[in-house]
């Protein structure tokens, strides 16, 4: 038996490297492959997601909501309060309400079916969503914002709509009971994981670098985010959310990056363990006998989610960013999988039933890939005009012995003020949003893009510029960048602010045309500078005198 499923698992991973292969050379997303890889190995292999496969799965959309929590500290997101709480509990109950109707009528399910079935149907897959739009870089963008303040909020959702499940099951507890003890349970777990935070994670990481052991930095890391993720699910809540609340404890230490840069691997190998899961969960002959009703419920519900979320966002956000927003999360989500499958394990939903709602789960969100994929060619017909103000992303220049400058931080518009003060041409490119409307409101040739995208280099017209100067201070994105440079064209004139280690070490091999500013001579010549100046200005005051 053993031998039996390490052939299928062997089997499992052979086929999703071929056919992502294969679908990257249609520019088809590797999410699509693991979906078709599930599909292939269950009917292959007679095998169907097991409980255990799926809470192994389930620590794929664990880190990446972890990934995600280390973007987001928590004075990021209460800046972000609008997004997350109005515009995500209008989605959900709204959305909710209006596919609590359509489950009771096209579905037959009673009055709490049916509305466990809307919310769970109201929300959308985290899983594919944040990952399409990091890989594309588009979660800086407005309707990248607006879209994670969604899923956000509902992935708080989940808890109680899970205990809603546990409350019409057993019958046991009214819903005020449901209302008090989900805040109560919510309200202990912030503050625990704020104590542990604040009073023990940045000492734990000072006694963990101490060591020099980049294992035992991995092995923290992981125990931090699955304790995180373990503790709150011993709240009530989603492994996934617990995640989430540590990334935003971590984002506060001087150690993000690091944590970062070591888990991507491991997420994506885990996301596309969960996807495999997704596809296994497809039975082919319940779709083929009712095809008619799951295609038109698929239709039905993403139309039905896109126009109450273009009507929430319409009310205040542009016609462009509303649209793309409703479109980006107009699938149902990962977490609908995870409630019809507590709801059929407790008798709640007949077999049939549930699989025609896991079908209609999972062919939205096959889709979904090759929706966005084409999401800014459907926004231009709904509002061209406007795209350029909209999205502020870099559109194609002309411009020719210009300054490019990389980043927006403090160090760029110390830099952009001396270019202008001396009337060069020039123009940022940085990849914070908030910054790029900072720039906007200043009348400054800012835009959104990605230094480490081939397209951004081109648009900024890099290979014509006079100078590349980047004013990136985190070690890990100013050494990617230095060699993405160095990757698009080995003879741009490029400047850069380092130490005198980062120079011996990192930067040593770069060519003759990176000019390497030392930060210590240069902060040197500035003090000098301001010494001086006082000099001068006490000697003018004795001479007025």
């Amino acid at each position: 038996m053993m031998d039996y499923f390490l052939l299928a698992f062997l089997l499992t991973v052979f086929l999703s490297i071929i056919l992502n292969i294969f679908f990257k050379r249609f520019e088809i997303p590797t999410i699509i492959g693991y979906i078709v890889t599930g599909i292939i190995v269950s009917e292959a292999f007679e095998l169907k997601s097991n409980e255990n496969l799926e809470h192994i799965a389930e620590f794929g959309i664990v880190f990446l909501m972890f990934t995600i929590g280390l973007e987001f500290s928590l004075r990021h997101l209460m800046s972000m309060k609008k997004e997350v709480f109005v515009n995500g509990g209008l989605q959900v109950f709204i959305g909710g309400l209006f596919l609590a109707v359509l489950a009771y009528y096209i579905l037959n399910q009673d009055d709490y079916n049916s509305l466990i079935i809307g919310l769970a149907l109201a929300l959308s897959s985290t899983a594919i969503v944040l990952k399409i739009l990091n890989d594309t870089r588009q979660i800086s963008q407005p309707y990248g914002r607006k879209s994670l303040g969604i899923l956000l909020f509902q992935d708080i959702a989940v808890i109680p709509i899970l205990i809603m499940v546990d409350v019409f099951s057993s019958n046991q507890s009214s819903v005020a009971e449901l209302v008090i003890r989900t805040l109560f349970m919510a309200s202990v777990l912030i503050v625990l994981l704020y104590l542990i935070g604040k009073y023990i994670i940045n000492w734990l990481f000072y006694k963990v670098i101490q060591t020099k052991s980049n294992e035992i930095f991995i092995a923290t890391v992981f125990f931090l985010v699955v304790g995180s993720g373990t503790l709150a699910h011993g709240f009530g809540f989603s492994f996934s959310l617990g995640a989430f609340l540590a990334g935003m404890m971590m984002a506060e230490t001087e150690y993000k990056h690091q944590i970062e840069a070591d888990l991507i691997p491991f997420r994506d190998i885990l996301l596309g363990l969960f996807f495999i899961s997704i596809g296994m969960q497809i039975n082919i002959d319940v779709i083929v006998s009712n095809i008619f009703i799951i295609l038109m419920l698929v239709l039905s519900i993403m139309l039905i989610k896109a126009i109450v979320i273009f009507g929430i966002l319409r009310t205040y956000q542009s016609t462009r960013v509303s649209f793309k927003t409703a479109v980006t999360l107009s699938q149902v989500g990962e977490f609908a999988l995870a409630v019809f499958g507590m709801m059929s394990s407790r008798g709640m939903l007949e077999p049939q039933v549930a699989q025609v709602l896991i079908a209609v789960s999972v062919i939205s969100m096959f889709a979904t890939p090759f929706i966005l994929k084409n999401l800014n060619f459907f926004a231009d017909l709904i509002e061209k005009d406007v795209a350029n103000q909209a999205d502020g992303t870099i559109k194609p220049q002309s411009l020719r012995d210009h300054i490019v400058v990389f980043g927006y931080a403090s160090l760029g518009q110390e830099v952009v003020y001396r270019i202008k003060e001396r009337g060069l041409v020039y123009i940022v490119i940085e990849s914070d949003i908030s910054l790029v409307e900072l720039g906007r409101e200043r009348g400054e040739n800012v835009f959104l893009g990605s230094a480490f995208s081939k397209t951004t280099f081109d648009n900024a017209c890099v290979k014509t510029a006079a100078a590349v100067i980047v004013t990136v201070t985190n070690e890990q994105k100013l050494e990617l960048i230095t060699r993405n440079i160095t990757n698009y064209d080995a003879n741009i004139q490029t400047i850069i602010r380092v130490s005198e280690d980062e120079k011996k070490e990192l930067f040593a091999d770069l060519g003759n045309n990176f000019h390497l500013v030392s930060q210590e001579k240069a902060l040197g010549r500035l003090l000098v500078h301001e010494a001086l100046q006082c000099k001068i200005d006490k000697n003018l005051g004795k001479s007025v005198i």
